[in-house]
């Protein structure tokens, strides 16, 4: 269940940059948030609430702290806010989406202590593998940051997550495929999520959309260059996401990705088609 902490971002408050990542909505990337205004422990109540509407039986939740950075704070304001989630029996594990670079010692002694209470997953926002891209879409970061972040988490047990974007501003689908064979040989991660680029209303890359230096992806491209990166994820490694949502009012391309089953259901297709699995091209 994604939650809304009230973070900000170091890229957007000046700590390492202004403007935020080019691609991101008001919101961080929380577009989907039930009641992102609400207090921590109303929003797990809402969002239960609203789970129970596709799957009335779920009676175990995994807190998603998603949108922002949520390590981005002193340690004892993570702390109190992350326990008004997990401070109840139903709730059995968290995952924290965040930034490489955000991840302070005492930050990282308290996820271990998490981590031996429940399962906890740290969600590391890389995007892409190449400094060109990063720098385009004002990453603010490089990608030692990255690789030096997951060592770090590792050495305490934590679970790592990778999020890449396929469909960057000028990544081509052999570098986007590129971009997960790096950093399966470089990074010790038990979980990947592959994310459709959304081009969202009130964005800084709206500019260079409507400016004709973004070219968004066509829906059999798509298919294809995840069927590409899924032949060379290694089996056990968890695929946390194929594809994402976009709420249709801020949306502005690709329309298709409005049609999630529609892009899960053809990536099944075409991985029948070629007779492949996941981490039959693994190294």
């Amino acid at each position: 269940m994604p939650i809304d902490a009230g973070f900000d971002c170091p890229n957007r408050d000046g700590t390492v940059a202004h403007g935020g990542c080019t691609f991101c909505s008001v919101s961080g990337s929380g577009d989907m948030i039930v009641a992102p205004e609400e207090p921590i422990p109303v929003q797990v109540e809402k969002e239960i609430e609203f789970l129970h509407q596709k799957w009335p039986g779920v009676k175990k939740y995994i807190a998603y702290f998603q949108n922002f950075t949520n390590t981005h704070g002193p340690v004892e304001v993570l702390r109190e806010r992350f326990e008004q989630a997990v401070d109840r029996p139903d709730i059995v594990g968290i995952n924290i989406g965040t930034r490489p670079d955000c991840l302070p010692d005492d930050v990282l002694d308290y996820l271990s202590e998490l981590n031996e209470r429940m399962t906890v997953w740290v969600e590391l926002g890389l995007q892409t593998t190449y400094q060109e891209t990063s720098d385009l879409i004002n990453r603010a970061h490089d990608y030692q940051t990255y690789l030096d972040a997951v060592v770090k988490l590792r050495a305490r047990g934590i679970l790592v997550c990778v999020h890449l974007i396929n469909g960057l501003p000028g990544e081509t689908q052999e570098m986007m495929v590129e971009n997960v064979r790096r950093v399966v040989a470089d990074s010790d991660i038990q979980g990947i999520k592959l994310h459709l680029l959304h081009l969202m209303t009130g964005t800084r890359m709206q500019r260079d959309f409507h400016q004709g230096a973004l070219q968004l992806m066509a829906f059999d491209d798509y298919v294809n260059v995840i069927c590409d990166q899924l032949e060379i994820i290694p089996k056990e490694i968890s695929i946390h996401r194929l594809t994402g949502d976009a709420p249709r009012e801020m949306l502005i391309g690709p329309m298709w990705s409005l049609k999630k089953w529609e892009v899960l259901n053809a990536i099944d297709a075409e991985l029948e088609r070629r007779n492949v699995f996941q981490g039959d091209k693994a190294c």
